[in-house]
């Protein structure tokens, strides 16, 4: 079987995809934090970089004891707006040998649209670490694409656990897509929306097939950011499906996703697990 692999270095975690004859075997995760406390500064920190490229070098290895032939690794918001990712792209050429592709935030959203649904029409919204994406395609056309400097791990930084504040920078934020068509159907990809998906679901444990195509409306993450923000970071770490690393930056991704459906009058989306990933494997030629 043709394996090869693919890595996603992000912004809050970087993520590993196995593939084999074209079908994902798994996706693995490793939360590294590397765009922590870009909010307040515009240069990666020293044990970001490190504890992110030792989780590459790491996957790769994975991925080459697995059969992987070939290895391909891209990376997104934090690295692409940090005034010393040359610094980082070197450590990790050294420690491991591989080149990392960093990518565009139009072309992070055009990949996340193509990993979930192919060439159909439709509308995506990817809330990362970092960035948020939304891009719109109707006839096969893209009508609407912008990368927005706002995230997860920037809202943490910015916002703490602050609800209140977290509202008010969000309110902010949404400013900056401006018009956005919303006449089409929208799914929600990436860690906050498949989270989120898992916990209004109340899945015990996490399954793809079940988060793929689940639907999520607006007030029901309303619910969950209300919830969240009630709870410790300490339980919130402890509810099924909640990935480690992410208790602490989930209120903040519901705060955010719920406001942005609200400002932009989307009552809900749907979830998908193929993602990015799948999509840059797409667009290099190695998937369907």
């Amino acid at each position: 079987m043709r394996r090869f692999a693919v890595i996603d270095v992000g912004s809050n975690s970087v993520r590993l995809m196995l593939v084999a004859d074209g079908k994902v075997l798994y996706k693995r995760l490793n939360t590294t934090r590397l765009g922590e406390g870009l909010a307040q500064t515009p240069y990666l920190n020293e044990e970001a970089m490190e504890r992110t490229a030792t989780a590459i070098a790491s996957f790769y290895a994975q991925a080459k004891e697995e059969g992987a032939k070939q290895t391909l690794v891209f990376a997104t918001a934090a690295t692409r707006s940090a005034k010393n990712k040359e610094v980082f792209l070197e450590k990790v050429k050294a420690l491991c040998g591989l080149e990392i592709d960093v990518i565009s935030g139009e072309e992070e959203a055009e990949i996340g649209l193509l990993g979930a649904l192919g060439n159909q029409d439709g509308a995506i919204i990817d809330v990362g670490g970092a960035s948020t994406e939304i891009v719109v395609k109707k006839n096969g056309e893209i009508l609407y694409k912008k990368s927005v400097d706002v995230g997860v791990v920037r809202l943490k930084d910015i916002c703490g656990r602050d609800k209140k504040a977290l509202i008010e920078r969000s309110l902010i934020e949404i400013e900056k897509f401006g018009q956005v068509p919303n006449k089409l159907p929208f799914y929600g990809i990436g860690g906050t929306a498949t989270t989120l998906a898992a916990q209004y679901l109340g899945l015990e444990e996490y399954q793809s097939d079940k988060i793929t195509g689940a639907v999520l409306p607006g007030d029901g993450i309303q619910a969950l950011a209300d919830k969240f923000a009630l709870m410790p970071v300490e339980e919130i770490a402890k509810l099924p499906c909640m990935p480690k690393g992410r208790e602490d930056v989930i209120l903040g991704g519901a705060v955010w996703l719920a406001t942005l459906l609200k400002g932009l009058d989307i009552r809900q989306i749907t979830v998908s697990d193929r993602d990015n990933l799948e999509g840059y494997a797409i667009k290099r030629g190695l998937m369907e």
